[in-house]
């Protein structure tokens, strides 16, 4: 999620957690506590970059952006959920469920 969102364009932290929120529903209520040491994570495996930059009248902001690799990262995640998607879809059919859990 985080890395379609830096898709998206450039962002920091509080703006991601915010993005989650709006494209969740308010159904995900992420923390910076669950949200930082997945941005660390990214950026050390190269699928992040980080720059600070200072916003007039506030605090500098340390922004993400996506980078080739976490782009073809984005793709492959894609692919692999795709594929989890049509299985339950498959799986829902065949036993004749509904989203409610009843035939």
């Amino acid at each position: 999620m985080v890395l379609g969102i830096l898709a998206e364009g450039e962002s920091y932290g509080y703006a991601i957690l915010k993005r989650i929120g709006e494209l969740s529903g308010g159904e995900l209520d992420w923390t910076e506590g669950l949200l930082y040491p997945l941005l660390h994570r990214l950026e050390r495996l190269g699928h992040v970059e980080s720059n600070w930059q200072a916003v007039a009248g506030e605090r500098r902001r340390k922004y993400y952006r996506i980078t080739e690799h976490g782009r073809a990262e984005l793709a492959e995640q894609r692919r692999q959920w795709d594929t989890v998607v049509d299985a339950l879809k498959d799986l829902w059919e065949v036993r004749g469920l509904t989203a409610e859990g009843t035939a």
